[in-house]
């Protein structure tokens, strides 16, 4: 059974995700559709991206991923059906797909041209989902689309290091639901440039002079749990899941007491700084 999964701006209070669901199940009656996000940041491509590149890997090969943000179709923003790891995305070439493809070169990428048999100002609606429909039946991409070569790239989400190499310049590229800040920076490029030499990590006025392993990773666990003090409340940075370089506030509330988010007054692209030892 194919599995269609969603990534949209739509949020839950319009019809907008009814209707795309609606209309998949009117073409496609055995399929499964996923919702990954719909609480994506409005025309937020970045934060899209680190959503989905950090979800597809965990569905089966084949699946097929409907990308829904900055959508509408216009000769700037064209639409494309992309083979890349074994699955299949759908989305505008607005520049998502290069975050997505920044390891993984695609195996194809089709300029999607079936916009003249259908008039919408939905597209996510009218066109996207006929694609993966397609896709869904054992459709070949050269039915839907044009090949082409070149994707829009995005250079201004890439770290940047300095000339000495002891310096790396990034930004926050996601906040998640705890508040937590995540940078561009990934484990990586931090070892690579970094070379096993002292630093000191600077956003705005705090500082960090380690990296964890996991939010619970600098509790010593060898003292009493009486004896330890306080454990709430304590700021770090750490290597997350995704191997991003992630600032936290251990088991912080952004309802109550606040998070990394708001207590380090961090926003998503601001700057995050990386100073090795020379």
């Amino acid at each position: 059974m194919a599995i269609i999964t969603l990534t949209t701006d739509f949020g839950e209070k319009d019809y907008f995700v009814g209707a795309v669901k609606g209309a998949i199940y009117n073409e496609l009656d055995q399929v499964r559709i996923v919702d990954i996000s719909h609480s994506v940041s409005p025309f937020h491509i970045s934060e899209a991206a680190y959503i989905i590149k950090n979800a597809y890997r965990s569905f089966p090969k084949g699946s097929i991923h409907i990308i829904g943000i900055d959508s509408e179709f216009t000769p700037e923003n064209k639409h494309l059906a992309v083979l890349l790891d074994e699955h299949y995305f759908i989305c505008a070439n607005n520049g998502i797909l290069s975050l997505l493809a920044s390891e993984i070169k695609p195996e194809k990428i089709v300029e999607i041209n079936i916009h003249d048999t259908t008039q919408t100002n939905f597209p996510v609606l009218d066109v996207f989902v006929r694609v993966a429909c397609h896709i869904a039946r054992g459709g070949t991409l050269d039915v839907i689309g044009r090949n082409i070569n070149e994707i829009r790239y995005l250079k201004q989400f890439e770290p940047i290091v300095n000339t000495e190499e002891d310096q790396i310049i990034g930004h926050v590229l996601y906040i998640d639901n705890y508040g937590n800040v995540v940078t561009n920076i990934n484990r990586k490029l931090f070892e690579q440039v970094g070379k096993g030499r002292e630093f000191v990590i600077s956003a705005r006025m705090l500082t960090f002079k380690d990296i964890y392993e996991s939010y619970s990773d600098w509790i010593n666990f060898d003292v009493a749990k009486e004896e330890r003090g306080e454990e709430g409340g304590k700021k770090l940075a750490l290597f997350n899941s995704e191997g991003n370089i992630e600032l936290a506030i251990y088991k912080s509330n952004p309802s109550t007491v606040g998070s990394a988010a708001t207590l380090f007054g961090l926003e998503i692209r601001d700057t995050v700084t990386i100073n090795f030892e020379k």
